[in-house]
């Protein structure tokens, strides 16, 4: 081999090509992330979603125990009170527990399809009757 020795045509065939392939593939590698990505995302918008629903719900639920207060002492009487959620949650169930205190707590619990069991409790107490 001499010094002065250039690469010809023939040593340089389907260099393009290659060059080509691989871009295609970095490019394709890139594609599949997005689409990893933009599923990763959807799955977190629906968990926070059914996080929101469940915080609405126990809100709600509390409400109505505030604004029917009156009958507070009714409902202390009974350990738990369980009710069906499942229209607006996954598997959804709402518990409200009252204590001889006067304490209110209501736990929501649902199951997305395919994961554990989720939960969100929230308390207050009833005063001034």
């Amino acid at each position: 081999m001499s010094l002065n020795h250039l690469p010809s045509r023939i040593d340089q065939q389907g260099v393009v090509l290659l060059e080509s392939l691989i871009a295609v593939l970095i490019f394709s590698m890139g594609i599949l992330a997005l689409a990893g990505l933009q599923a990763s995302m959807i799955q977190n918008t629906s968990d926070a979603k059914y996080r929101s629903d469940a915080a609405f719900v126990a809100q709600q639920k509390l409400g109505e125990i505030w604004t029917n207060a009156k009958n507070l002492s009714g409902l202390a009487d009974y350990e738990v009170v369980d009710e069906d959620i499942s229209a607006t949650l996954p598997q959804g169930k709402a518990t409200v527990d009252v204590t001889p205190e006067r304490v209110v707590t209501v736990t929501i619990t649902w199951q997305p399809p395919g994961k554990a069991e989720h939960s969100y409790s929230t308390n207050a107490r009833i005063e001034g009757i």
